[in-house]
Formats: structure tokens, C-alpha cells, sequence
């Protein structure tokens, strides 16, 4: 069954870092001014000031990480900031201060949906609401009444965002294979090349006489091969790699972690596993310094290579390393 999809312009290592940055910044901000509203109740408010400029301070250091950690550590600062919330409103010095801190809990829900599956979005937001709301009601100062439509309004908030990361996600979607499509690929494309991840591979495959089998078969016999292709294909392939509908007959791979040896030795293993459907290929390791472009101009070029000698089979472009060259 395919998992419900998040969208990849939103979803993407760095951008969920920055984001939970902004937002440490913005909680831990508005703590900060909510502890200053008053003279009364001097220690509580120093201690809500003091979680206030611990969050900012986590910020400030998410900003100024290159590297965006990784999502396990990104989520349990999801899981520490719903926790921050419930102590601050917990410690507030006041009713209105109490709630006003609790209202930062829609940072966790909205950021929750943008980034995490179904059941860990809804993990989140049901911690941070549960907080905040075990922490209001603990009080004993503030009403329920104002704790239930907090809640009301935090859950909200997330569900339409959960919607709209949904919806957005389909730009980047195939809808006939349930792959990513040319735009989602470029994008995961671009967010590995910022990165600098080395080794890099990328591959561009084309099905050998498509368009002969819509003439003779019809649209729908073409629509079947190529939900059956991107099938095997997407179940023979290791975590990590990206397979793309690049458009038509033709498919795209994204192979981090590979380099031109492996990546070439993997796309030849895909070819064989639709027996009776030629496979024509061209496969490029990064260079330092490529551009996305330039990576996938290589890789077509080798596809060029490849369907001028006759199509069927699956080449390294000649530039690559020579280790890599040199093994074809």
C-alpha cells in the first residue's frame, strides 16, 4: 500500500531544520515578552523567561547548523518543545500569561503535519495538546472552557495544514505509477546536491520502441507496462533510492551513496527485471562541483550513446572517474 505522501519542496532535511528553528525562536520569543508583563510573581516569571531564551538559544543554534541534523534528532525537538510548552504554561504567573504560552502549542501541530507521516504528526499534536491542556486544567486558575477551544484551535490548525501538505505533495506526484514525477525528482535532486553528498549517481532509463506499442496496442497497453515496470523497479530497489516518472516512457533514478560502478551494476539489475521490454540507460556519477544540470546532462548523454548503438543496454558517461569507466 503506498504511504500517504508528503510533499517533498516542504519536506526536505534542511527545510524542516530551519523551520523548527524559526519556530524555537518564535516560542521561545514570546515567553520571553509573556514573562515581562507584570512585577508580580517575580521568580515564575524569571523562570519562564529563563525556558523562553533556552528555546531561542536552541534556535539560534538549528540556524547556524550546516549540516540539518537528522530527522530522529529533529523530531524529538518536536517532542522537547511540546514539553517546554506544558512547563511554561504550567509555571506561568497568571491565567492569561498561562494561556497566551499555551497558544504557542499550534507551532508544534502546524510543524508536526508539515514534515512527519500520519501517525507521528498525529503523535505530536496530541502531546502538545494533551500538555497544554493537562497544564491549564492543573492550574487551577484558568477555565476549561478556555483549555477545550485552545485545543480546538491547535487540532484545527493542524488538520488543514495536514491537507494542504497533501495536496501540495501531488505536484510532485505521478498520478498513473505512484511515482515522483519530473518535478519531485528535481527537487530531491537539487536538496542532495546542496548537500554535497558524495558519491552521487543519477540514471535516466527509456522503455526501446514505446511508442510503437500506444500505435499498435493502444494508450491503455502502454499505461499497463509502465505501472508494471515502475512496480518492479520500485520493489528491487534499496532505501535510499529515489525512482522518478521523468515523463513518457522515460524514468529517472537518484542513487546517493552509489557511485558509477554500483549505480551502472544496479540500473543493469532493474533492465533484466522486465523480461520481454527493451531497457536503454545512461548512468552518471557526480563530479565535484556539478551542478544538478549538469549531472543530468552527462546521464543523458550516455542514454544518447546507448540508443545510437543500437539501444538495450545501460552505460557509464565516458567522463565518469576511471575507476568507474574502466569497469564497464
Amino acid at each position: 500500500m503506498r504511504a500517504e505522501p508528503v510533499s517533498r519542496d516542504v519536506a526536505s532535511p534542511r527545510a524542516m531544520a530551519q523551520t523548527l528553528a524559526l519556530f524555537y525562536v518564535a516560542g521561545g520569543s514570546t515567553a520571553v515578552l509573556a514573562a515581562g508583563g507584570g512585577t508580580d510573581q517575580a521568580v515564575r516569571r524569571w523562570l519562564v523567561a529563563g525556558i523562553g531564551l533556552l528555546a531561542v538559544a536552541v534556535g539560534a543554534a538549528l540556524f547556524r547548523w550546516d549540516v540539518a541534523p537528522p530527522r530522529v534528532v529533529q523530531g524529538g525537538l518536536v517532542t522537547a518543545g511540546s514539553c517546554l510548552i506544558g512547563a511554561v504554561v504550567l509555571i506561568a504567573p497568571d491565567a492569561t500569561t498561562a494561556v497566551v504560552l499555551a497558544s504557542v502549542s499550534a507551532f508544534v501541530g502546524v510543524m508536526a503535519c508539515f514534515f512527519a507521516d500520519r501517525r507521528v504528526a498525529v503523535a505530536h499534536v496530541v502531546t502538545v495538546v494533551g500538555a497544554t491542556t493537562a497544564a491549564l486544567l492543573l492550574r487551577g486558575d484558568a477555565s476549561a472552557a478556555s483549555a477545550a477551544a485552545l485545543a480546538v484551535v491547535v487540532s484545527t490548525l493542524a488538520s488543514v495544514t495536514r491537507t494542504l501538505v497533501v495536496r501540495a505533495s501531488d505536484a510532485g506526484s505521478d498520478a498513473l505509477t505512484g511515482l515522483a514525477n519530473r518535478r519531485g525528482f528535481d527537487e530531491a535532486l537539487g536538496e542532495h546536491i546542496r548537500r554535497a553528498d558524495v558519491p552521487l549517481s543519477a540514471a535516466l532509463l527509456d522503455l526501446d520502441h514505446f511508442k510503437l506499442i500506444n500505435d499498435t496496442d493502444g494508450h491503455e497497453a502502454g499505461d499497463r507496462l509502465l505501472r508494471r515496470v515502475a512496480g518492479s523497479w520500485r520493489q528491487a530497489l534499496p532505501g535510499g533510492v529515489l525512482l522518478a516518472r521523468h515523463g513518457g516512457d522515460e524514468f529517472a533514478l537518484l542513487l546517493p551513496g552509489l557511485d558509477g560502478t554500483e549505480a551502472l551494476a544496479l540500473v543493469r539489475h532493474l533492465c533484466s527485471l522486465v523480461p520481454g521490454v527493451g531497457v536503454s540507460a545512461g548512468v552518471a556519477q557526480r563530479c565535484p562541483q556539478d551542478t544538478a544540470a549538469q549531472l543530468m546532462r552527462r546521464a543523458d548523454l550516455a542514454l544518447y550513446r546507448v540508443k545510437a548503438d543500437g539501444r538495450g543496454a545501460a552505460a557509464l558517461h565516458a567522463d565518469d572517474p576511471p575507476e568507474a569507466a574502466a569497469s564497464r
